[in-house]
């Protein structure tokens, strides 16, 4: 059974067990490596938001490269401990570049969107900890069905533009837009518990070390897709005003 999250699956960490009592994952490393990651992308983000005009240029060779480096990643996990880092980078181009773009529609807007990114990741931290959601079979198999779907519509819809055609819902700024980014929202957040789930029973098998840069890839794969998802839903909201 896979996670919603392309990075993670129930296998990820099981077939690259350690068993070197030196060099295994723990879930303060992998913590550590998420602030690291972090880190990198705001450097990079900043670069871009504090020098639009001579940045922007990058949105494209960033997003496609950063595409690649995710790809690497996932089916080079021991990879990770180096593709991770230069994946927040190039990530932090993409972020800052839509940032720069949609705040100029709407001023504040970034600002509600980074804070609802985090307050949802150390809320759903916080209830995963405590028990409240249980990661059960049928919970995964919901979210991955879920995401997949998202996901396949998200192709359609990237396919018929270039025939000039869209798809509904996406981009409309109505009550049904709103409910469906909305959804979206949701499932994006529900993928966070996943992670959180999976990485806790990588530490716990005994996965090398180097997974730690993948787990904390995984996450950072998730908060990307939750921050931009929020964001799409704070344009149409403003939008429909």
């Amino acid at each position: 059974m896979k996670t919603g999250n392309p990075a993670l699956s129930r296998d990820t960490f099981a077939e690259s067990r350690s068993y070197d009592p030196s060099d295994v994952m723990s879930i303060q490393g992998t913590v550590n490596k998420s602030f690291i990651l972090l880190f990198l992308l705001l450097l990079s983000a900043s670069f871009v938001w504090n020098n639009p005009g001579k940045y922007l240029p990058l949105f494209w060779p960033a997003l496609i490269g950063g595409f690649v480096i995710a790809m690497v990643t996932i089916f080079k996990t021991e990879w990770a401990p180096v593709t991770a880092p230069v994946y927040a980078l190039l990530e932090g181009v993409i972020l800052s570049s839509t940032s720069v773009f949609l705040e100029r529609l709407y001023p504040g807007v970034v600002l509600q969107a980074v804070g609802l990114t985090f307050g949802t990741l150390f809320s759903l931290l916080l209830i995963y900890k405590s028990g409240i959601i249980k990661v059960t079979d049928n919970f995964r198999f919901g979210v991955f069905a879920a995401t997949g779907g998202i996901a396949l519509y998200y192709f359609i819809g990237i396919v018929l533009s270039f025939f000039g055609k869209s798809v509904p819902l996406i981009y409309d700024s109505g009550p049904l837009g709103i409910i469906f980014s909305l959804f979206v929202v949701v499932i994006a957040a529900f993928n966070l518990v996943l992670d959180f789930d999976l990485i806790e029973k990588g530490a716990k098998s005994g996965a090398p070390g180097y997974m730690e840069w993948y787990g904390a890839f995984s996450l950072m794969v998730t908060l990307i897709w939750l921050y931009l998802e929020i964001l799409r839903l704070l344009f149409k909201m403003r939008d429909k005003k």
